[in-house]
């Protein structure tokens, strides 16, 4: 049986922090997918199919990573992809409260563990709301995005 974990995120951009969690989880799988959440009070199909478009250029060439989309309870996502575990990235005490929670829901209803990663230093305080943010008032902001192979 494939081990098969599930990286989840609306990725709104997919950050260099990201990346760092995507890189250190797929050593611990046979498959790791890379999860677009969508919400439907949020996105659009097509913003998220650029983000998922963003990603799959990173991985281009990984055969440990795959690129999907979903819109309905990650337990249900895991399921049908034959996941057993998902894999969240934790920046601060705040992050780990929340994860907490949700490992626990998604335990007790789909019988999904879930591993937390925690953020590497250099990547703490990099988020996707931060991101979004700089770039809203024209800052540069390469910086905290993958490089595309």
């Amino acid at each position: 049986m494939k081990k098969i974990g599930v990286f989840t995120g609306t990725f709104d951009p997919f950050t260099i922090g990201h990346q760092n969690i995507a890189d250190r989880a797929k050593g611990l799988f046979d498959l790791l997918i890379i999860a677009v959440a969508v919400s439907k009070l949020k996105h659009t199909q097509e913003e998220v199919a650029q983000r998922m478009t963003d990603i799959e250029k990173i991985y281009t060439d990984d055969p440990k990573i795959k690129v999907i989309s979903y819109n309905d309870l990650t337990i249900e996502m895991c399921h049908r992809e034959g996941a057993q575990y998902i894999v969240r990235g934790v920046r601060s005490v705040k992050d780990f409260e929340y994860e907490r929670e949700q490992a626990d829901i998604n335990k007790q209803l789909g019988n999904i563990e879930t591993i937390l990663l925690f953020s590497e230093p250099q990547y703490s305080s990099i988020s996707s709301t931060l991101v979004r943010e700089l770039k809203f008032f024209g800052r540069d902001v390469t910086e905290f995005l993958p490089k595309v192979k």
